[in-house]
């Protein structure tokens, strides 16, 4: 099998044959540009914002992200499960690909948690014994056996390895392990927890139905483990392709992670919840820009005070070259209008660009350009979300001193 290395956002051509280009124009869309050159088989391919690794028909294509794998990895499991993974916890070689990776930091949190042994947990059954335990389900009893003794249908609870967090990893690993990973170590590991968990059922779990698990003073050591396995299972699996030709890996859209980083650590820095500081799916009520509730708007970022928005912003992870673009101006101004707020921000992953405000004629409101470096540890990346923090309060308090302000 051929290997494509490509990295996030940089062009780079390359040679490929009739077969090769057609399986990369038919897998789906994996985030790629291929577009061709002057020179006969060769093809410039540039990601957008995708990263990870997929194997499409005989190529194996593999897409670092730019900020590297141990940062990624950081910013995506504390968005998740506000998880601060160590410096140390990184020390498998920079050209690891992203799904080794994951399978090698899994492989040592697996360790860790399991140390205190594996975690158990009490579950309800319901059952038709011949012993009676727990309680009788007396309405069952009559309705299915019409007044035979036995079996009795009863229902009680049982501690038991089977639980939850146990059947998040399991998942995790048997969906790393599918896949064609490239370290020795990280297969070895995979096969080691496999075997740890070999009594706890294998579940399918979808990619947007992955249940949350809560936390206590028992299972909080399972806190690391049970977030990347959960990262896996939402960001991780990928599986597309038209016709004969199939596609499957593991890919992570950098667009899903930086927006709900941003979210989850403003929400940290700035002491509220996800009902104050919502994001796109979770406002209190409708936001739509036209009259009679029409054009429906849903930013990436909101404030609310009961029913009303008292800050707007939108968080956008794309490779600038220039100015900003109109269209990003132009959807943070439709939603100040329609939010009736004095202005909006905008927040990128860009670490060059300098904070700029635009004023809009005639009506005033004034559009804020930030960005948040995301480049280095990820204690640093939030001492930079605490400024970027009180910039979004700054432009809170200016709108509650409004007279419309609630």
């Amino acid at each position: 099998m051929r290997q494509l290395d490509l990295q996030e956002y940089l062009s780079s051509e390359h040679c490929l044959s009739a077969s090769e280009l057609r399986v990369l124009l038919e897998a789906g869309s994996l985030g790629l540009s291929v577009a061709p050159t002057p020179d006969e088989g060769m093809y410039v391919l540039k990601p957008e914002s995708t990263v990870g690794a997929v194997e499409v028909g005989q190529l194996s294509v593999l897409i670092r992200p730019k900020i590297g794998i141990p940062q990624l990895v950081s910013l995506a499991c504390y968005a998740i499960g506000r998880v601060r993974f160590q410096e140390t916890d990184f020390d498998f070689p920079e050209e690891t690909a992203l799904p080794d990776a994951i399978a090698l930091l899994l492989t040592r949190a697996v360790r860790h948690a399991f140390s205190r042994g594996l975690l158990h947990g009490y579950r309800t059954e319901e059952e038709a014994l011949y012993t009676v335990r727990g309680r009788i389900r007396f309405d069952d009893q009559i309705r299915r056996r019409f007044g035979i003794p036995l079996p009795v249908e009863v229902r009680y609870d049982e501690f038991t390895d089977d639980i939850l967090p146990n059947q998040l990893v399991k998942a995790a690993v048997m969906r790393l392990g599918g896949m064609r990973l490239r370290s020795h170590e990280a297969r070895v590991g995979l096969g080691w927890v496999a075997a740890m968990l070999d009594s706890v059922s294998l579940v399918e779990f979808p990619a947007n139905d992955v249940p949350e698990v809560k936390f206590d003073r028992l299972n909080e050591h399972y806190r690391g483990v049970v977030t990347l396995a959960r990262l896996v299972l939402r960001r991780g699996a990928y599986e597309s392709g038209r016709g004969a030709v199939r596609a499957g890996g593991f890919l992570m859209d950098m667009n899903q992670v930086f927006q709900e980083f941003v979210t989850v650590a403003l929400r940290e820095a700035l002491g509220v919840s996800e009902r104050e500081l919502c994001a796109d799916k979770g406002m209190p009520r409708r936001v739509t820009l036209a009259e009679e509730n029409r054009i429906r708007l849903e930013p990436d970022l909101s404030w609310w005070n009961g029913a009303v928005c008292t800050f707007v912003g939108d968080v956008k992870y794309k490779h600038i070259d220039g100015s900003v673009p109109n269209a990003d101006l132009y959807q943070v101004l439709a939603y100040a209008t329609a939010l009736d707020l004095p202005g909006g921000l905008l927040v990128y992953a860009q670490d060059e660009r300098e904070p700029a405000t635009y004023t809009v004629r005639h009506s005033g409101k004034q559009l804020h350009v930030v960005a948040l470096d995301i480049s280095g540890t990820l204690k640093e990346v939030l001492l930079r979300v605490e400024e970027l923090a009180a910039k979004v309060k700054a432009l809170r308090d200016q709108a509650r001193r409004m007279p419309y302000a609630a």
